[in-house]
Order: structure tokens, then sequence, then C-alpha cells
């Protein structure tokens, strides 16, 4: 477990285990979302083991999963909701890092420069390509701008 910082209130990482929670709790993360579905390879955790190791450690939890290939907009929303009212700072994680930074990335794109967006991901190691075209069509009246908290 490596996190990777992309704001001072989110950083992201591959898949945890049940037994990195302790330590992420005395890292001083207070959140947690999964955006790994259950089931995706055989040796991942259930999210319902990392929940519950998570609420022993005192941190909030979100599952959110996504499959690489099909980020809704409801994902994204979503994915924006949990960073709005969640205790912070959170770590965000699937099976690479990657959907969880596309998630952020999204998320940001109405209200963050796109240059900060992507510079913020090449830092911490995850590229934007895949997902270009798509940040830079998202217009800043986004249904992603209207979150509930």
């Amino acid at each position: 477990m490596n996190p990777k910082k992309l704001t001072d209130d989110l950083y992201v990482s591959a898949q945890i285990n049940p037994e990195d929670l302790h330590r992420l709790a005395t890292l001083g993360f207070r959140s947690v979302i999964s955006n790994r579905p259950d089931s995706e390879a055989e040796e991942q955790p259930a999210f319902s083991e990392i929940s519950r190791e998570a609420h022993r450690n005192g941190m909030e939890v979100r599952y959110i999963p996504v499959t690489s290939s099909k980020l809704a907009e409801e994902d994204v929303c979503a994915f924006r909701s949990a960073l709005c009212v969640l205790p912070k700072p959170i770590l965000a994680y699937c099976r690479t890092g990657t959907r969880s930074t596309f998630l952020w990335a999204l998320s940001e794109a109405p209200d963050r420069p796109m240059s900060e967006i992507v510079s913020r991901a090449s830092a911490a190691g995850y590229d934007l390509k895949n997902i270009e075209s798509r940040l830079q069509s998202i217009p800043s009246n986004c249904p992603v701008n209207e979150v509930e908290s």
C-alpha cells in the first residue's frame, strides 16, 4: 500500500487489505472510498472486510464500485458527493488507483484548471490521456458541479 497524494484531502492507492486499515488510521486517514467492484479478482478482499476494519479503526467508508471502461456520470457524482461529506483526509482505492484518479479528475473538471488536474495526477503517477477528451468537454454547468451535501 502506497497512498499517492492528489490533494491535501485526497490520496489514491492500489488495492488495500483489511490489515492496512490500522496503518491508514495511524497515518491520519479518516475515510476510505472503494472504487473496485467485489469479485473483480479472486485474491481481492471483499468490501465488507475493508468496511469492517475501517469502522474498527474509527474511519468512514463509501463503496462506489466502477468498472474501468464504464465511468458513468452517476459514479462521478457519487464520488464528488463522497468527497464533500466524508471526514478528511480520504483514501480512494481500486486495482491500481487509476479509476479513483479518473473519478477525481472528472469530478474536479468543472472547478479546477485542466493543467492543475493533469499535473496533480501526473505527480501521483497517473496518466489522464484515456479521459482527456471527456475532461475537456465537461462544461462548467455540469451536473457534477451541483452536489448535495
